[in-house]
């Protein structure tokens, strides 16, 4: 039997864990059927538009453009949310089944780590962005030296290492076994103790321990740490402008472009991450919060749906931002795309050496300046 002690958990863990929730009738009541109706709406619409948007955007970058490194890095991004709405039906179809689990239990590990390695491979992703502008704008001629289109894709390699290894677990600690109330139900779950004796306090006590944790680590590694390490990387870059204004004019359209991805993914994440924080704070407590409890309950799937969306944004953005609304009805949306990831290489020197701009082509395509953010 699944304990029905501790704390709730996200759509993201398909709604079913090791630690369920608190009312065993909470699935039948109008609140529950409501949420699920909306993350139905919110997934399918997710999965629609995040694998036609992200397949252009891999179709574009991937096999009609110049290779640059600003086309590595976006086509990497595209990647990871095209997986990961690619096999959004299989979350579809566990939230339309009612949590009933048909694809084995090798699909329950695979889906739940896809989700948390296309949150890993993001965030990191958009920090290696951040960090080639800062360095493309602090240190202009190192980088004009150096930045090249295969280290550029050896860096994103080592993320995808990176993001697989953190969500790992997530691999491990999945199981599939049959629903206390319903044993024709397969329910998929973090089973955190590799156990299916739910009585044992040292064994609860396991399940809490290794489930506090990884929602720390996935809050710490996954939100805050790449959130500064962007916020420092920008706050550089504003410093560097506001010393250089001959570089302030160049960075334009791509610097919205990045900052609305960045923001993007910050404001579409942020609240999945603290709901999460939230409830588990909640149950650390001895008193008990049914207003916490409540919030916890409705906010999590919606901050979850919120947090889905964002897999099919980015192509949004690319296309909204890219030019002109006008430019935008008149072109084909692979002009409009190229427009959006075309890299223009320039080299300018800082005010102090008064050095003329010193302009070059990578692989003889035209690429947004190294000055640009």
């Amino acid at each position: 039997m699944m304990d029905q002690s501790n704390f709730s958990v996200s759509p993201l863990d398909f709604n079913l864990s090791d630690e369920e929730y608190d009312d065993d009738d909470y699935e039948d009541t109008p609140l529950a059927k409501s949420l699920n109706i909306m993350s139905l709406i919110v997934y399918s619409l997710a999965f629609v538009l995040g694998v036609v948007g992200n397949g252009i955007v891999i179709w574009v970058t991937g096999f009609k453009m110049k290779r640059t490194v600003n086309t590595v890095w976006f086509l990497n991004l595209a990647v990871a949310d095209f997986l990961f709405t690619a096999f959004l039906p299989l979350s579809v179809a566990y939230t339309a089944m009612g949590f009933h689990w048909p694809f084995g239990q090798f699909m329950c590990k695979f889906n739940s780590t896809l989700s948390f390695l296309n949150m890993f491979a993001s965030v990191y992703i958009l920090v290696v962005i951040s960090v080639d502008r800062c360095v493309s704008v602090v240190r202009p001629i190192w980088a004009q030296n150096h930045r090249n289109v295969r280290r550029a894709s050896a860096v994103s390699f080592g993320v995808w290492l990176f993001a697989l290894l953190l969500s790992s677990p997530y691999f491990v600690f999945k199981d599939t076994a049959p629903d206390h109330d319903s044993p024709d139900k397969i329910n998929c779950f973090n089973n955190f103790a590799f156990s299916d004796d739910y009585e044992k306090p040292e064994v609860v006590a396991l399940r809490t321990l290794r489930h506090r944790a990884m929602i720390i680590t996935r809050f710490l590694i996954g939100f805050v740490l790449p959130f500064v390490i962007i916020i420092s990387c920008y706050a550089v870059i504003i410093h560097r402008l506001r010393r250089n204004r001959s570089m302030s004019g160049r960075t334009g359209r791509p610097f919205k472009i990045i900052a609305a991805v960045i923001t993007a993914f910050f404001l579409c994440w942020a609240p999945y991450h603290i709901l999460v924080l939230i409830e588990m704070v909640h149950h650390m407590r001895e008193k008990f919060n049914p207003s916490l409890q409540y919030v916890a309950t409705v906010g999590i799937p919606i901050a979850t749906s919120l947090a889905f969306l964002n897999s099919c944004l980015n192509p949004l953005l690319y296309v909204f931002m890219g030019q002109d609304f006008k430019d935008k009805v008149r072109r084909s949306i692979l002009k409009v795309l190229e427009t959006a990831f075309t890299e223009e290489i320039s080299r300018t020197n800082t005010c102090t050496n008064s050095m003329p701009t010193i302009r070059t082509k990578e692989n003889g395509s035209k690429s947004f300046s190294d000055a640009e953010v």
